[in-house]
């Protein structure tokens, strides 16, 4: 991601398109809790951007209405890769689900979140 708080932790854009998006951060010791393990924020800020970039259309931005994340095991150091869908696409609010799986393709986490475009600039 080129700017913002993606940018920060290093989220890196693999795909985006109709289908939805996957992203990546290349967890290291900048997003480790006290316990060695990626910060449950780091990883929720994946989530969400994540499915926030699966709803994206242009000339809109998406805000997020609400969300969850089910952490299913500890994150460790090294790729975490976060592939979201569009579950459901209205007219004023879309459902996207995105799974979060570390560089052996294990699960990490699961979150699904509701969104609303709003025109950006």
């Amino acid at each position: 991601m080129d700017e913002g708080l993606g940018a920060l932790l290093g989220i890196e854009v693999v795909r985006s398109d109709d289908d939805g998006a996957v992203i990546e951060l290349m967890a290291d010791e900048r997003h480790l809790n006290g316990h060695g393990t990626v910060h449950g924020g780091a990883i929720a800020t994946l989530v969400d951007s994540a499915m926030g970039l699966a709803v994206y259309r242009d000339g809109t931005a998406p805000v997020t209405v609400e969300m969850k994340v089910t952490y299913l095991e500890p994150g460790r150091k090294g790729r975490l890769r976060a592939e979201a869908k569009v579950r459901k696409r209205g007219k004023r609010i879309m459902i996207a689900e995105v799974d979060v799986t570390d560089g052996d393709g294990d699960a990490v986490a699961h979150g699904i979140g509701t969104f609303t475009l709003v025109h950006a600039g």
